[in-house]
């Protein structure tokens, strides 16, 4: 019988509901473009992480196994690679279906067969005089070695005649980030071809003397999956090492080799001898190797609103009363605050207030992902410079945003905050904030316990929930598991917060046996729980055997879900659903057990191991009623979505749920009730983009090319940093 799903297979199922949102003609234009575009990106970061990871596995051992299908390494790859040339196939037929709608509105990729003499002749001008010059064609022979290819850049191959009828091959980079991608056609309105087509076009210019027997462009995608805690050495400065591993990575061995032109055998043999790519990981693409130019195409059409979905603006929370004390009203009442649906504001205005208040004395918080430009790094450097004891947890393994987090972190401690970088063996993924507040001799902690990363940018595309609470005892144990972190250790024991790695899973064990219990004395039982990804085997075997103790179990996994569902004997009274849609779910529920006695949990972590036992997450009950009550509707009305979701069968198979009424859209419904509730009827965009206008014409500050923001140089921060620069210049 056949419980489980294995992990790769089941994420390619996720990405293909992706794929299936660019395939629907009932979505805006201009998104199914995006959705066509996060297809290509999300197999990007999969052959990089996941395969990588696997073919590092075939290198350590080719009889290792994984835990639930008892697939070995090369196993999963062979599979992985089968699916995704089926997947490319659906790929290349959509991007046709788009290119073919986007005419419609004036937009045409082109290419020369589509161009008369005179297009032509303007092309060739434009390349001899723009592009030309730029390049950097290299013949491979025994002087000229096969030149080194970065990843994911597009590359352009010319198979040369060379003496005694032996071939020889040209690579020409295409200049990703030098030449514009996307170039206009003269004489053509709204014609482009893109920058790679063309270089790929006038190879013969480039290797002149040379006979072109055939042409591609090809592009490769390396490992990116590092073993940073393997690697370390003590004896280095940690953030150094960081840096230097990021360099590192871009020179990690081949997992893909994808190219676009009819080769022969010979030539893609070379190709993968030179590159160091298996012949299975090669693919053949019949649309361009990389789809980021599509956004280009987007902002052409943003003059056309019916082609994207309706404008939404994260709107103010009722939660909070305006031109009042963020901390009085945490302080009467715990608050939550619903992403993208409610702004992050309140949050943000509780970290400014919190900077400036007299009567706080620390800020201890958690950094994994933070935007480009932080409000809340502001606001950190703010408390710093105002003399208030700053700690921030910087986690440089944050995977692909580590160059990000080192320099920020060296901006926290040029202010004089606290930074720490994590643990040795865990990452710390919880998204935790405390700030202690000491008020005529008594001392007040004020904690926030999200879903999501302390980032302003992402808060508008990913659904999160975020916990606001005055609740001593949770204070207290977070004030805890700071301290923890703070000495290089992880939580042994919590009462109120779900604190992973030693203290999460157990206690979720605990919870779905509590309700089977409950199920086998014959009373109501029942466990919801709303995540990313079920990779974690404990806890699908502990639902499994609630599923046999006859607990009814609803699982919202957007991603990754190993475990079959209605299975009959084994899983029959468990449903999973996927809700892929308009924003990227991302938020953490957990339930157990029916209204009244129901305990419920926001969370940062997903059941997968890595979760539950290799980092640290921190997970929050929910003790407001009013709260609990809201948080439960949320889950029903996604249970009940019928638009945007799909049904897994115990096939592995997803299907739509589709019911045209009543129609429920989880996250059209979660919208149109903050719109409802909220305070007034201004965007909250609208209202931060008239601060700003209103700001910039009272006052002109002139800032530093290094600064977050546009604050004047505090002269704190100045002196830090030149008392910095002048230890570092004497050592």
């Amino acid at each position: 019988m056949k419980l489980y799903m294995n992990r790769e297979l089941s994420w390619l199922k996720f990405n293909e509901r992706v794929l299936e949102e660019a395939e629907r003609t009932d979505i805006p234009l201009c998104e199914r473009l995006n959705f066509a575009s996060i297809y290509q990106s999300n197999l990007d970061e999969f052959f990089m992480v996941r395969v990588g990871s696997l073919a590092d596995q075939m290198l350590l051992s080719k009889n290792m196994r994984e835990n639930k299908t008892g697939m070995t390494a090369e196993e999963q790859i062979k599979a992985i690679n089968k699916t995704v040339a089926w997947l490319s196939r659906r790929k290349d037929a959509v991007y046709n279906e788009l290119l073919t709608a986007l005419e419609l509105y004036g937009i045409r990729l082109v290419n020369f067969q589509k161009l008369d003499s005179r297009e032509s002749d303007a092309l060739e001008r434009y390349f001899d005089t723009e592009i030309f010059p730029l390049t950097s064609p290299s013949a491979v022979g025994r002087r000229q070695p096969f030149p080194f290819l970065q990843n994911k850049e597009i590359y352009a191959v010319a198979v040369l005649a060379g003496k005694n009828n032996q071939k020889k091959l040209g690579i020409v980079p295409c200049q990703a980030g030098v030449i514009p991608r996307l170039i206009a056609v003269p004489g053509q309105s709204g014609a482009y071809m893109l920058s790679e087509e063309l270089i790929l076009h006038f190879l013969p210019k480039l290797f002149s003397g040379h006979k072109l027997i055939a042409k591609s462009l090809i592009r490769l995608t390396r490992n990116a999956d590092i073993d940073t805690d393997a690697l370390y050495d003590e004896d280095l400065d940690y953030r150094d090492f960081m840096a230097k591993l990021i360099k590192r990575r871009r020179r990690l061995a081949p997992v893909r080799l994808e190219f676009s032109r009819e080769l022969d055998d010979d030539i893609l043999e070379a190709l993968c001898t030179y590159t160091e790519t298996k012949p299975e990981s090669i693919f053949r693409s019949h649309s361009p190797l990389e789809l980021s130019f599509l956004s280009q195409i987007q902002d052409m059409l943003r003059q056309r609103p019916e082609l994207f979905y309706e404008k939404r603006f994260p709107q103010r929370s009722a939660e909070f009363t305006p031109n009042r004390s963020i901390l009085s009203q945490i302080k009467e009442k715990d608050k939550l605050l619903s992403y993208p649906y409610e702004s992050m504001k309140p949050f943000l205005d509780f970290l400014s207030e919190a900077a400036n208040d007299p009567e706080v004395i620390s800020i201890k918080m958690t950094l994994y992902r933070v935007a480009r430009h932080s409000k809340i790094i502001e606001s950190l450097i703010e408390a710093a410079e105002n003399g208030k004891s700053v700690l921030a947890l910087v986690e440089l393994k944050a995977r692909f945003d580590e160059e990000n987090n080192i320099e920020w972190s060296r901006r926290l401690e040029e202010a004089g905050c606290q930074v720490i970088y994590g643990l040795d063996g865990y990452k710390v993924h919880s998204k935790l904030c405390l700030v202690t507040k000491r008020t005529g001799g008594k001392t007040e902690y004020y904690t926030q316990i999200g879903t999501g990363n302390y980032n302003e940018k992402t808060s508008r595309l990913y659904t999160d929930l975020s916990l606001m609470t005055a609740n001593t005892e949770i204070g207290l144990e977070a004030a805890a598991v700071f301290q923890s972190l703070a000495k290089g250790e992880t939580p042994e024991s919590t009462q109120h917060l779900l604190v992973a790695p030693s203290c999460l899973q157990n206690r979720i064990l605990d919870m779905i046996d509590g309700e089977i219990n409950y199920a086998r004395q014959g009373q109501p039982s029942y466990i919801g729980v709303k995540i990313n990804s079920l990779t974690d085997k404990v806890i699908i075997d502990r639902l499994i055997a609630a599923s046999q103790a006859g607990v009814e179990i609803d699982l919202i996994v957007r991603g990754i879900c190993c475990l079959l569902p209605g299975i009959p004997g084994a899983t029959e009274n468990i449903r999973v659903t996927s809700i892929v849609g308009r924003f990227l779910e991302h938020s953490r529920i957990y339930l157990f057990g029916l209204p009244k006695r129901q305990q419920i949990y926001i969370s940062s972590a997903d059941f997968m191991t890595r979760n539950t036992l290799r980092r640290v997450e921190v997970a929050a009950p929910i003790l407001d009623e009013t709260l609990r009550t809201r948080i439960y509707k949320m889950f029903l009305t996604m249970r009940n979505d019928n638009q945007q979701a799909r049904e897994l069968l115990p096939s592995g198979e997803y299907v739509r749920v589709f019911s045209p009424s009543p129609s429920t859209n989880a996250q059209e419904t979660f919208y149109q009730q903050a719109y409802a509730s909220a305070p007034t009827a201004q965007s909250e965009e609208e209202a931060s983009e008239k601060n700003t206008s209103d700001k910039s014409k009272k006052v002109t500050r002139t800032t530093n090319s290094s600064s977050y923001g546009k604050r004047p140089f505090p002269i704190r921060r100045w002196f830090l940093g030149a008392m910095n620069k002048l230890k570092h210049n004497k050592e």
